[in-house]
C-alpha cells in the first residue's frame, strides 16, 4: 500500500491531469469544428462538437511518457510499454481521421488488426486462463488467438456503446477507478499508475460530456478506451508485478460486453447487415422508449459500480471460481434484454 507522501503526490499528479483533460475538452468545444450532424439514426437533434477523446488520449501520453521516466516501480519492459502505448496512439489518431473523413467500416477494422497486432508483436498475449474445475490452464499458441479477439472485440464493444450523452465516459471513469483500486490492493503498479491516468483523463472530458453533452468523444475516444481497457487486462494479467486476474475488466463493463453480443447476434440471426449503423443496442431501445440520456447512463453508471464491487469479491475467491462471479450479472442482463425487447415491441419501435 502506499504511504501519506506518494499518495499525495498520486493525487497531485491525476489532479494535473484532470485540469489538463478540463482545459484541452475547452478548447475543443470553442475552437474544433469537427461537427456531429445529426441523421435518423442520431439521439441528439443539433450539430454537437465531437472527437473530444482527443482531451483524454492527450492525457494518456502525458502520463504515461511521465510514468516512464519518473515511475521505476510502476516500468514494465520497455517492449511492452511501448508497443501498448504506440497502438494506442496510433489507433487514436487513425480513428480521429476516421471522424473527419467518415471511413468505412472495413477501414476501420483494418486499422484496429493493425494496431492489435502491433500489441500482439510486442508480446503482450494471454497466456494463462483460470478456468473452472481445470485451474490455471496453459494457452500456449491458442493465447495469441484469444488475445487478438479480446482486444479487438472490446474495441468495437466500446465503440459501439457510445451513444448517448456521458455513458461511455461515466463508465470509463468507474470502471477505472475499482481497476486502479483492485491494482493498488494486489500490488499490479503499473495497472494501478495507468488506471488513475486513464480515470482523470475521462474524468476531466466527462465535465462537458455529461448530460446535455456540450461535446461528444469521436471514434478517436471510444475505440481508444476500448483498447486500453483490453490491454490492460492482458497487461495485469501476465506483465505486472501483482498479476491481476485477467477478468476483472470483463466483470467491471461485462453490461458493454453483454449488449454488444447479444445485439450483434440478434441482427446476424434476423438477416441484418450487421456493419451497418443502427438504432437497436439495448441502451438504444431503453432511451428510445422514453428514458432520458442522463436516466439512461446513471442506471449504466449503478450496473458499473455493481459490477466493480462484484470484481473485489472475485479476487479473494480461487482463481478457478472467479468465472462465476459473472452468473448473476448474466441473468441479471438476459431479464433486461427481455424486458426492453418487450417494451420496443410493443411500441414498435422493432
Amino acid at each position: 500500500m502506499l504511504d501519506l507522501l506518494k499518495f499525495l503526490t498520486h493525487l497531485a499528479f491525476a489532479g494535473t491531469i484532470f485540469l489538463c483533460s478540463v482545459a484541452l475538452t475547452y478548447v475543443m468545444t470553442r475552437f474544433v469544428r469537427v461537427m456531429d450532424m445529426p441523421n435518423p439514426r442520431s439521439s441528439h437533434s443539433r450539430p454537437v462538437p465531437k472527437s473530444g477523446g482527443i482531451a483524454f488520449v492527450a492525457t494518456f501520453v502525458i502520463g504515461s511518457v511521465i510514468i516512464y521516466f519518473a515511475a521505476e516501480v510502476a516500468r514494465i519492459d520497455d517492449r511492452y510499454f511501448w508497443g501498448y502505448v504506440i497502438s494506442a496512439v496510433l489507433l487514436a489518431f487513425v480513428s480521429f481521421i476516421d471522424d473527419v473523413t467518415q471511413k468505412t467500416f472495413l477501414a476501420k477494422i483494418f486499422t484496429q488488426v493493425l494496431c492489435v497486432s502491433v500489441v500482439l508483436a510486442s508480446g503482450v498475449i494471454i497466456t494463462r486462463l483460470a478456468i473452472p474445475y481445470w485451474g490455471e490452464v496453459s494457452l500456449g499458441g491458442l493465447g495469441y488467438v484469444l488475445t487478438f479477439l479480446w482486444i479487438l472485440g472490446l474495441t468495437n464493444a466500446y465503440n459501439f456503446m457510445d451513444g448517448l450523452d456521458g455513458l461511455a465516459a461515466g463508465v470509463a471513469v468507474i470502471a477505472a477507478g475499482f481497476l486502479c483500486a483492485i491494482a493498488l490492493q494486489q500490488k499490479s503498479v503499473f495497472v494501478y499508475m495507468s488506471s488513475y491516468v486513464l480515470l482523470a483523463g475521462a474524468a476531466g472530458f466527462l465535465v462537458f460530456n455529461f448530460p446535455p453533452a456540450r461535446i461528444f468523444m469521436g471514434d478517436v475516444g471510444s475505440a481508444f478506451l476500448g483498447f486500453t481497457f483490453a490491454t490492460l487486462a492482458v497487461i495485469g494479467a501476465n506483465l505486472d508485478l501483482g498479476h491481476l486476474s485477467f477478468y476483472i475488466v470483463p466483470m467491471l463493463l461485462f453490461h458493454f460486453i453483454f449488449d454488444t453480443v447479444f445485439t450483434f447476434s440478434r441482427r446476424l440471426l434476423r438477416g441484418e447487415k450487421v456493419y451497418l449503423p443502427h438504432r437497436t443496442h439495448l441502451y438504444q431501445l431503453l432511451n428510445r422508449l422514453g428514458y432520458s440520456h442522463r436516466a439512461v447512463s446513471l442506471f449504466h453508471y449503478a450496473v458499473t459500480v455493481a459490477q466493480g464491487l462484484a470484481a473485489f469479491v472475485s479476487i479473494g475467491l480461487s482463481a478457478e471460481r472467479r468465472l462465476f462471479v459473472f452468473i448473476p450479472f448474466l441473468v441479471f442482463n438476459i431479464v433486461y434484454a427481455r424486458w426492453v425487447l418487450g417494451r420496443a415491441k410493443a411500441m414498435q419501435l422493432i
